[in-house]
């Protein structure tokens, strides 16, 4: 079944099977049968909160809370494959890696490589605005993918699924090269946990012209949560942002 589905995202994109059933073209890219007693629970991780306005669903009907649950089992996989990857790195190493790995944007490229968008069921006034090519909803639902799977197969398939699809489609070590980029990846934590980006500010700048140093502080949501000092002012929003990514991580 994994092996149909690693053949499905190597396939260069074309037309969907000539089906009006969403659920058998999502079979395809899954690699397994749908059973009868299964097909509510997919429907609803394709169902986008829109269709409430509609009046034909209810707010817990929609993928919401399954987006819930497929955040965390997918922070778990990610997490767990990390941890024997990687035996000799340390708990900052580990969590900045998994942060690339799961934001929002590698999701959406998952989520948009499977064509999740065109399977979409939204509500009238989504579909006008062609919300469906929105990165963080597709991100949202291959999560809500990932819970229906989950909850229909089990962990241990769930777990083969999702690093089959990594194995096809995320670079890890060119990933792993970037993973020093304290901004970058500050930036990858609040976007995976849906807050608002950081804001940085200089406190300080004092020296001459050629010999200057900036104290940079960084904010989320208002609140410092980092500071930094460097000979320039990228040079202390890098200090700043892994001191915040440090303190974020521990709450």
């Amino acid at each position: 079944m994994i092996g149909r589905l690693k053949q499905w995202l190597k396939k260069k994109p074309n037309n969907l099977p000539e089906t009006s059933n969403p659920l058998s073209h999502l079979e395809q890219i899954i690699g397994f049968r749908v059973s009868d007693n299964d097909q509510l629970i997919f429907n609803q991780a394709l169902r986008h909160r829109s269709i409430i306005d509609d009046d034909r669903y209810k707010a817990y009907e929609t993928y919401e809370r399954l987006e819930f649950l497929g955040d965390t089992i997918l922070d778990l996989i990610i997490s767990e494959y990390l941890f024997d990857l990687y035996p000799e790195e340390n708990e900052g190493f580990l969590t900045k890696l998994r942060a690339k790995l799961v934001r929002g944007e590698t999701l959406a490229k998952i989520a948009r490589k499977m064509r999740v968008n065109e399977l979409l069921e939204v509500g009238t006034r989504a579909e006008v605005q062609k919300i469906e090519f929105s990165k963080s909803l597709l991100a949202d639902v291959f999560e809500a993918l990932v819970a229906a799977i989950y909850l229909t197969k089990g962990y241990i398939f769930t777990r083969d699924y999702v690093l089959e699809i990594y194995s096809g489609q995320i670079d890890l070590k060119k990933i792993e090269s970037k993973v020093e980029n304290h901004k970058s990846v500050l930036m990858e934590l609040m976007q995976s946990r849906k807050m608002a980006l950081p804001e940085y500010e200089i406190l300080t700048e004092q020296g001459p012209g050629h010999d200057k140093t900036f104290e940079v502080a960084v904010r989320i949501n208002g609140e410092i949560m980092g500071k930094g000092i460097g000979k320039n002012k990228k040079e202390a929003e890098q200090v700043a942002a892994k001191e915040a990514f440090v303190n974020m991580t521990a709450r």
